[in-house]
């Protein structure tokens, strides 16, 4: 059983790897601070994964097909697929006042060349900025006049292969004060936002703090929250605080804050200007229209975010891999993940500033909640190997328990003998007459629970067993009205995304679309009339000319 040691002697153990996927068995606490070493054991012990740490300079196209990539020292390693991720590294130069150094991230040499011949190769970029704030010592931090920003108490789990989660460190809110405003006022004129060396876009939901003093002058304080970097770290994250204003400047306005007067800053925050390409020059697979089998992921779309790239790349690698297998490509659809609204916002809609997502964004979002996540996703995860045949196992139980719970409460009935001591204990309305479970359970006070025990025959050790199950009932009873209602518009999306638009159509024969609409149809080739319907600048009436056309 092969074991890794870190510096300081603790140690993890690695079981199954002969028969399956590595297992994660911590022996203690502090062994679970080993992950990082955990993961890049995995990594490094994967069959037929070969991980190369060279600077690559370029993406190897030969007509409009990839063939690969070549490094800095020369190298040139065939490929049918391409996924580059390249994040803020194309052309990219990172500004602390108005001294601009190149890099993507402190320490690291930006890309030059692949953006340049990207474009020549017939793909659109620009140029976006993002911004990080500077680190500190936790150690030279003052809490006593925080507010702790604390986890939950018992927080869910992201994985059905995990039984329970702890939280194990706490945020601390302070603000910044007038005095600070004044601070960072003083190094506007060395500002690269405002003396325009930054060109590039930033992201409208986080600015930088001084972007926030400039636009909400009325403001006398904003937010700042001190989040730690890790377990193993003194590293704290400014969050709220994000700038690129000379370094004098920082470090005197980052000590005007309250609880930070004596903070050590372990490194400064700056902005990072670099290369995107528009993503209507994307599919849907995250494959270019351009250059077949060359993939892209991340902020080289446009996006900020670690959620946001990290789902890209995932969505990019399971196709990359699908069309070198010869099969279907995996879409997700705005009905079925964010992940799906994400993309396909992306694809749609013109990328003028660095793009985060919301659940604001997502019009079906009473369906994408976190207790439906495994059954709209996990069967499909299961197809593409990414989930173990047990867990998909334990998945399809709890489905069936699901069941027989729902049954119970859409068929028993209940008394009012029975269930109206229990409605009066929680402020309800009693019954007068008998009435079908599921109607009680509508009601917004009452918990599913002591109703199943009070009027079903249903064994305590089942509601034990299964709170996850019983808690997706009653979610999806409170709220089947509404839901219903979302699934009849999905049934009408799902309609119109089957009505397929042929590639490379011509829209300059369809006479009667608007110049805007047949503009925007044209850059983004939309592949069926539901995509074309959510395309900003295309209307419903063209929609329905393009449709009679098509017909």
């Amino acid at each position: 059983m092969p074991r890794i040691a870190d510096a300081s002697g603790l140690q993890f153990k690695m079981l199954n790897t002969s028969k399956g996927p590595a297992v994660w068995s911590p022996r203690s606490q502090n062994d679970k601070d080993l992950y990082p070493l955990f993961a890049q054991h995995v990594l490094l012990n994967t069959e037929n994964l070969t991980i190369i740490q060279e600077m690559v300079t370029e993406v190897v196209v030969s007509g409009d097909t990839v063939k690969g990539i070549r490094t800095e020292r020369g190298t040139e390693i065939g490929a049918e697929a391409v996924i580059l991720c390249s994040g803020t590294f194309l052309n990219a130069v990172m500004w602390t006042g108005t001294e601009g150094t190149e890099g993507g991230r402190v320490g690291e040499r930006p890309s030059h060349k692949i953006s340049d011949l990207l474009t020549h190769h017939g793909l659109v970029k620009g140029r976006l900025k993002t911004g990080t704030p500077p680190r500190i010592d936790g150690r030279s931090i003052d809490t006593s006049g925080f507010i702790p920003h604390n986890g939950d108490e018992h927080p869910t789990p992201f994985s059905i292969r995990t039984a329970s989660v702890r939280n194990r460190m706490a945020c601390w809110a302070t603000h910044t004060t007038e005095q600070t405003h004044d601070i960072l006022r003083e190094g506007f004129e060395r500002s690269p936002m405002f003396t325009g060396l930054i060109t590039g876009s930033g992201p409208r939901y986080c600015p930088s703090i001084e972007d926030k003093v400039s636009r909400f002058a009325d403001k006398t304080s904003h937010t700042i929250v001190l989040e730690p970097e890790g377990l193993n770290t003194s590293s704290v994250y400014v969050n709220g605080y994000s700038t690129s204003l000379p370094a004098d400047i920082q470090e005197k306005g980052l000590r005007s804050i309250p609880g930070l007067q004596t903070a050590k800053i372990q490194r400064l925050g700056y902005a990072v200007e670099y290369d995107f390409f528009f993503p209507y020059q994307l599919h849907f697979t995250m494959e270019t229209k351009a250059i077949n089998g060359l993939y892209f992921a991340g902020q080289i779309n446009g996006t900020s975010g670690y959620e946001e790239a990290a789902s890209q790349g995932l969505i990019a690698g399971i196709n990359a891999a699908l069309k070198i297998k010869g099969e279907e490509p995996f879409i997700l659809k705005r009905s079925e993940a964010y992940i799906g609204v994400l993309i396909d916002d992306l694809v749609n809609k013109n990328t003028e500033e660095p793009y985060r997502i919301f659940t604001s964004l997502a019009e079906y979002r009473l369906l994408l909640r976190i207790d439906t996540v495994y059954d709209r996703l996990l069967p499909t995860g299961h197809r593409l190997g990414l989930i173990p045949d047990e867990v998909y196992e334990k998945w399809h139980r709890e489905g069936l328990i699901d069941q027989q719970i729902k049954e119970r409460i859409d068929r028993s009935k209940v008394s009012p003998d029975t269930i109206n001591p229990y409605l009066e204990s929680i402020g309800e309305d009693v019954i007068r007459e008998t009435v079908v479970l599921s109607s009680i359970v509508r009601r917004p006070s009452v918990e599913l629970r002591p109703v199943l025990e009070l009027a079903t025959d249903l064994s305590i050790d089942v509601l034990d067993e299964h709170p996850d199950c019983v808690h997706r009932v009653q979610t999806a009873t409170r709220y089947s009205g509404y839901i219903d209602k979302q699934m009849k518009e999905v049934e009408q999306f799902t309609e119109i995304e089957s009505k397929r638009i042929p590639e490379q159509f011509d829209y300059r024969n369809v006479n009667s679309l608007s110049n805007e609409a047949r503009e925007k149809l044209m850059r983004i080739q939309p592949s069926s009339l539901g995509q074309a319907s959510r395309i900003p600048g295309v209307s419903a009436s063209d929609v329905s000319i393009l449709a009679l056309y098509l017909r």
